[in-house]
């Protein structure tokens, strides 16, 4: 049986540094975070569909006060918010409303088409004769957007 001898100086060194552990640690921490933001992009809930229901029902929706605005933020990106009310004049409490916001070029060309909730289930969804404020922030409209209000259309309705 050979038996081996170290240095003092060899049982010092450590054979793995930390400068090795503390990269793998990070590698690590980053894989775990890239991960996690891809599967929380697959699980983006179903869109609200628009049933003839639905579609019925829109004329009971009622948006008000709408406004836009746009400011630079920390990294000087351009965001363009749109705030606004919506009232819900019909019999029915809803759980989801759903609107297309749609920007224009000077041409009247689409440039963007966003479908984005105003109303869910987090802000409570919105009960008959109710109305609730909504705040819509977007930071990739085209340069070639023509800075006007943008079209915004009922795209989608859930009913409690």
């Amino acid at each position: 049986m050979a038996s081996e001898t170290f240095s003092a100086e060899q049982r010092k060194k450590p054979r793995i540094g930390v400068p090795v552990y503390v990269a793998g640690a990070l590698a690590s921490l980053g894989l775990g975070v890239f991960l996690y933001l891809e599967y929380v992009a697959k699980q983006t809930p179903a869109d609200a569909p628009l049933t003839p229901e639905a579609k019925a029902y829109v004329s009971d929706l009622k948006l008000s006060d709408v406004d836009i605005m746009a400011s630079k933020s920390y990294l000087n990106q351009m965001i363009v918010e749109i705030n606004g009310k919506i009232g819900n004049t019909g019999d029915h409490a809803l759980d989801t409303v759903e609107i297309y916001c749609v920007f224009y070029d000077s041409y009247g060309q689409m440039v963007l088409r966003s479908r984005v909730p105003i109303v869910s289930p987090r802000t409570g969804g919105l009960k008959q004769g109710e109305t609730k404020t909504f705040r819509l922030p977007f930071d990739e409209i085209p340069d070639s957007w023509n800075q006007a209000m943008p079209l915004l259309v009922i795209a989608g309705v859930k009913f409690l």
